[in-house]
C-alpha cells in the first residue's frame, strides 16, 4: 500500500509526532505507515485522512500486488 501522509503533514507543517497525537497512535506507527513497513486499520486510515480533511483514497493508495 502506497501513501501520502508525509505530503498532506507536509502541506499543513505537521510533525510526525502531531499526527500521531491526533489520531491517538505512537510516533513510531506513523513513521513506519510512511515507510511501508506497516499497513493502518481501517479505523486509524479514516481518522488520518480526516485529520488532514482528505478523503482516505486521497492519502492511500493499492499497488501492483497489493
Amino acid at each position: 500500500m502506497k501513501n501520502n501522509i508525509r505530503v498532506a503533514r507536509a502541506e499543513v507543517r505537521m510533525t510526525q509526532q502531531q499526527l500521531a497525537d491526533a489520531v491517538d497512535v505512537s510516533r513510531q506507527t506513523i513513521n513506519a505507515i510512511e515507510s511501508g513497513k506497516f499497513v493502518p486499520s481501517t479505523v486509524l486510515a479514516l481518522k488520518i485522512a480526516s485529520t488532514f480533511e482528505k478523503r482516505v483514497e486521497e492519502i492511500f493508495s493499492l499497488e501492483d500486488g497489493d
